[in-house]
């Protein structure tokens, strides 16, 4: 790979097991290399200026909201490329739970926006893209099984709920299917998150052997 370490994107619906991966490379790295890796989301609050806008967008979308939750997205991803991803990549790898397939997802099922136009807006303010994107497929049912589990508030009663997951799902498999129409998703690698938990991180180490996307482990002369 090069002198930095990479930044890598999981993406799925809710319940497919993005924070499971994500946990399970986060110690892999660490124990390899001795790299603890930066663990970031689709939004991390850095721009006090859209903030208002951001959450308002997220959770009670609407009409008239929908262009200004672009531009508030898109000001938050700029940041978070900026003050963390970027100052980070020399010292530790990058893991976002989601990125930019779950925006084109959220604006095509909450606002009949189809992913074309959002990530026009979205990828004019990411200089960066993903060294690998995993996608983890399951079926919907699963995924809202598993979601459903999930301990406190994270279920949403508009979002995880089967009919709007199926369209989410649907969007993921239609964007994914052309990824040179959507060039700042970066490589994609699907990966089959309805097995053990072992053989999904499996896949995903793999996938990054695969790319050149490890470094010597830590005291390696290789």
């Amino acid at each position: 790979m090069t002198n930095r370490f990479p930044f890598i994107v999981i993406e799925g619906l809710d319940g497919s097991g993005k924070t499971t991966l994500r946990k399970g490379l986060f110690r892999l790295f660490e124990h390899l290399y001795g790299a603890t890796p930066l663990a970031v989301l689709t939004t991390n609050w850095l721009d006090p200026d859209v903030a208002a806008d951001l959450a308002e967008g997220k959770y009670a979308p609407t009409s008239a909201n929908r262009d200004r939750y672009l531009d508030a997205l898109k000001a938050d991803k700029r940041a978070t490329v900026e003050q963390l991803i970027l100052p980070s990549l020399g010292r530790r790898p990058v893991i976002a739970d989601r990125w930019l397939i779950s925006e084109l997802a959220f604006f095509a099922v909450k606002h009949d926006q189809p992913p074309q136009v959002t990530y026009a807006g979205l990828s004019e303010a990411i200089g960066l893209v993903p060294d690998l994107t995993l996608v983890l497929e399951t079926s919907t049912d699963t995924s809202m099984v598993r979601a459903a589990s999930r301990p406190g508030d994270a279920v949403r009663d508009d979002w995880d709920v089967t009919d709007v997951q199926t369209r989410v799902r649907a969007v993921y498999q239609a964007v994914t299917a052309v990824p040179d129409t959507y060039g700042k998703i970066g490589p994609i690698v699907r990966i089959d998150a309805g097995r053990s938990r072992a053989e999904v991180l499996f896949d995903a180490w793999t996938a990054l052997l695969d790319h050149a996307l490890t470094p010597a482990p830590a005291g390696s002369h290789a």
